[in-house]
């Protein structure tokens, strides 16, 4: 009799796809928590995983040697910005190990307040193939440290927005130094002038994108910058000596430019705007919004000569007639923005004409235009199918049929804001078969109820962000349907929902990938309810706590057990104890911003311990202001010349304080 042997067992899915299939399988991953649960399958996919990543940003700059070393071999982009305590001793400690850092092209800084000059000479060594470093708000960045960046020979874009210390000096040493420079990001750098501008741009001839928002440079700079043969991008926003003649000297025939953004610009007209548009055939995106001017004719007839180029057009707070919105509509056919924020004269009849030209709009903002009513709905409707962002906040004349035209002509959305709006339960359950729906704000929406969230929770299964400000009648119920339904909820706003309980918090607790959490003023809800929060939600970021009149120093002490990776916290107003703030402030290694004001149970010996036992990590700190003279001056200095900015509050102290010795 012949025998048989036993079936063989299926092959795992891992052994059928080889490394380079799972790579391609990744490709076609986008979120996060997507990627965090492939790796998890099978030793195989977490291998396909770590050679495919390309980026990565650690919550402690320790891990690091053993990310790049062994299980993230292939990075190219590293972002540092949320490590806390990152300064030069730590940075270099990092960088010891040079050969894992070669293949770095960005590095992001912003923030890191005790970053200098070693550190970043360090880096610049360690990292010779650099690209991209981003010091936002670094605030020891000075001329020093320019100058150990202008030894990255190979940078191609840098950010150091509101590093105040930098001066032309600075700047004139990157622009020698990296010739190669293409992005450059000088945001409120004060000192900067339009010295410095003109050597920038004789040095750094491959000059493509520039932010030179809030700066005192004048119409010399914009001379400068129309040399500039491969120029695309120009931010000006609130550089109030830039004007209409400054910007004729963009007017070079050049035609390379597609962005520019005046917004704030008091002495810029359209005239200048127009110059620009006369000498830029192929301009796309231009913001004039909040500019002291009017949207005359000769502007809306100029727009004829981009019409086929132009997709953003933001005229925020000016005023705009239907017979513009009519012009805009015949002349920019292409547009795929337009922001109408808190323009006065917007109505029904403009928004019509708008809509019936520009059929391939994909974000309308129409933020306070207070005139509008379900007809301009009706017509965005009708017209604008591909809409993805719609923005209503304060349109409160606008009703129920609206909002149910809305949900049936456009199916794609996947933003509206309606606050402060006339919505209800019935219009939110059409308004949630946009099953797209990733951000949606109701703040100050009275009468959502419980059985709007329901629907929110049936419908909206992509739901990231979820403002619900002011909404006093839902309660623990709709929480729950949240939490049933909305898994992706990264974003939740419940202030002043005063019917919310530590039921509720239960619920919320489900919510894995919660980053930021708002529950100001919850007056019901106990540390009880915070402990669930703290051990549920592990990716909590920011936490709003602000008059939780019954959260007390246990609420402290779960989040310091279990919250360790939350960077900003608010428990103003708060009955906590000294005993409770030390140990919070003591034990959470990645705070960087907190808000501690009006705590009548701290002493000032309290505060004096707890900011000490910070190990003077913080970045951003709030203070009543009689605290400015209590406390040691020794420790305010500490805390500033870590790069703390601390916001002093006129309030009063709710208790008897002593001055420390």
């Amino acid at each position: 009799m012949k025998s048989t042997s036993p079936p063989s067992s299926p092959k795992s899915i891992a052994a059928v796809l080889s490394v380079d299939l799972l790579v391609q399988i990744l490709n076609h991953i986008a979120g996060s928590g997507d990627r965090k649960s492939f790796r998890l399958v099978c030793r195989a996919f977490l291998l396909a995983e770590s050679s495919h990543r390309r980026s990565l940003r650690p919550l402690r700059i320790e891990s690091l040697p053993a990310l790049l070393g062994r299980r993230y071999p292939s990075i190219e982009s590293l972002d540092l910005s949320v490590c806390p305590s990152l300064d030069d001793v730590s940075l270099a400690a990092a960088i010891a190990d040079r050969s894992y850092w070669q293949k770095l092209r960005r590095v992001v800084l912003a923030r890191a307040s005790g970053v200098g000059w070693k550190g970043i000479e360090a880096l610049v060594a360690a990292c010779p193939s650099i690209q991209a470093i981003d010091l936002s708000h670094c605030c020891r960045v000075s001329d020093r440290e320019a100058a150990a960046l202008a030894k990255a020979r190979e940078l191609r874009e840098l950010r150091i927005d509101k590093c105040l210390g930098v001066t032309d000096v600075g700047l004139a040493m990157v622009a020698v130094g990296c010739g190669k420079l293409e992005r450059l990001g000088i945001k409120w750098c004060m000192e900067i002038s339009d010295i410095g501008i003109d050597l920038l741009v004789k040095k750094c001839r491959n000059l493509r994108v520039l932010d030179l928002s809030y700066l005192k440079v004048t119409k010399n700079s914009l001379r400068s910058i129309s040399s500039l043969e491969k120029f695309e991008a120009l931010t000006l926003v609130g550089c109030r000596f830039i004007d209409d003649e400054g910007l004729a000297f963009l007017n070079n025939g050049r035609n390379s430019l597609q962005r520019i953004d005046i917004s704030r610009c008091d002495n810029v007209t359209w005239l200048g705007i127009a110059s620009v548009i006369e000498g830029h055939r192929n301009l796309q995106m231009i913001n004039m919004g909040d500019c002291r001017t009017e949207v005359a004719p000769p502007f809306l007839s100029q727009l004829s000569l981009i019409n086929t180029t132009l997709n953003v057009l933001k005229l925020d707070g000016l005023d705009v007639s239907d017979a513009n919105l009519q012009k805009i509509g015949s002349n920019c056919k292409n547009l795929l923005e337009i922001g109408l924020s808190k323009c006065r004269g917007v109505t029904d009849e403009g928004i019509s004409e708008l809509a019936s030209n520009c059929i391939g709009l994909r974000t309308i903002d129409l933020t306070c235009c207070h005139l509008l009513t379900d007809n301009a709905l009706v017509a965005i409707a009708n017209h604008c199918n591909d809409l993805t962002c719609l923005r209503l906040e304060a349109c409160s004349l606008i009703t129920e049929n609206g909002f149910v035209q809305i949900a049936t002509g456009c199916s794609q959305l996947q933003v509206i804001d309606l606050t402060d709006c006339n919505i209800n339960d019935t219009a939110l359950q059409h308004l949630t078969k946009c099953s797209e729906l990733k951000v949606l704000k109701l703040g100050f929406c009275a009468k959502v109820t419980s059985k709007g969230l329901a629907c929110i929770g049936s419908n909206c299964k992509n739901l990231e962000e979820l403002d619900l400000y002011r909404c006093v009648e839902i309660d623990d119920s709709g929480l729950s349907f949240l939490a049933d339904g909305c898994k992706k909820l990264k974003k939740l706003n419940l202030c002043y929902c005063i019917q919310i309980t530590n039921q509720g918090l239960e619920h919320l607790s489900h919510f894995e990938g919660l980053s930021d959490l708002e529950l100001r003023g919850l007056v019901n809800v106990t540390a009880a309810g915070i402990t669930s929060i703290a051990f549920g939600c592990k990716s909590l970021v920011e936490l709003d706590l602000k008059g939780c009149s019954s959260v007390d120093d246990a609420a402290l002490f779960a989040l310091s057990r279990y919250s360790q990776n939350l960077r900003q916290l608010n428990i103003s107003n708060c009955p906590v104890s000294s005993l409770g703030l030390c140990k919070l402030l003591g034990s959470l290694r990645c705070l960087q911003d907190v808000k501690l004001v009006q705590l009548s149970g701290v002493s000032v010996e309290g505060f004096e311990f707890a900011l000490r036992a910070s190990r003077c990590k913080l970045k951003k700190l709030k203070l009543v202001s009689a605290l400015r003279k209590l406390l040691s001056p020794g420790l305010l200095q500490m805390l500033q010349a870590r790069g703390c900015r601390i916001r002093w509050v006129d309030k009063p102290l709710l208790f008897n304080s002593f001055p420390i010795a």
